[in-house]
């Protein structure tokens, strides 16, 4: 795609240096929501363009073959950028239209391992942001018990944060998922910066419960 003489600029702008997040996020503020820019911005291949496009997409023209081809043009960047991307775009647009929430139910199984990340990071979100949590704990975890051993690290992320979710806010299955984190020892050795909470799911449950006390 050729980019407008204002969209070369402003990809001039954000990728000079080493931006950070949060200036992205101020000139997503700035901007609002402007489709034909974010996909410029995302034609670009560009991380911090694209970064910026999660932001201002206009969720309402986010059909399902844009999503398709988002998810796949996401798998082009490294881990760190792609699970950022996906977050990002899961956070500031997916998460906000009732239509595409309804969509993200359907894609557990979806052959896209960003649209899965998305459905099991959308379910562990349901369960953070202070809601009560759905009905539906007992199946997600039969299949997180089945199938998080053999997912894609991007995936597996977003079914272990969903797990410990559960833990956290659903007693009656904490130690179920505990045990589930012995068995399958995701992230056990993983180091983790000062005051911040390990992926491990046996301790990621036990400190942030420990907070709620």
């Amino acid at each position: 795609m050729a980019l407008s003489a204002s969209a070369r600029k402003l990809v001039a702008e954000i990728t000079q240096g080493n931006p950070k997040l949060g200036d992205l996020k101020a000139r997503g503020k700035e901007i609002k929501k402007d489709h034909a820019l974010a996909l410029e911005l995302w034609s670009t291949g560009e991380y911090y363009p694209r970064l910026l496009a999660t932001l201002i997409f206009d969720n309402k023209l986010l059909a399902e073959n844009v999503i398709d081809q988002l998810a796949a043009d996401m798998l082009r960047h490294d881990a760190k950028e792609r699970c950022q991307l996906a977050d990002w775009l899961l956070a500031n647009q997916l998460a906000k239209d009732k239509k595409l929430v309804s969509r993200m139910a359907t894609w557990e199984k979806h052959p896209s391992p960003m649209l899965r990340r998305w459905f099991w990071y959308h379910q562990a979100r349901l369960r953070w942001v202070g809601q009560t949590p759905p009905d539906n704990s007992a199946a997600l975890l039969a299949s997180l018990e089945t199938n998080m051993a053999s997912a894609e690290p991007e995936v597996q992320w977003a079914m272990n944060f969903c797990a410990g979710q559960i833990g956290i806010h659903e007693p009656q299955f904490r130690s179920r998922c505990i045990k589930l984190g012995e068995a399958l020892g995701l992230y056990k050795d993983e180091h983790v910066a000062k005051n911040c909470t390990p992926s491990y799911l046996p301790e990621f449950i036990r400190i942030e419960v420990a907070k709620r006390a």
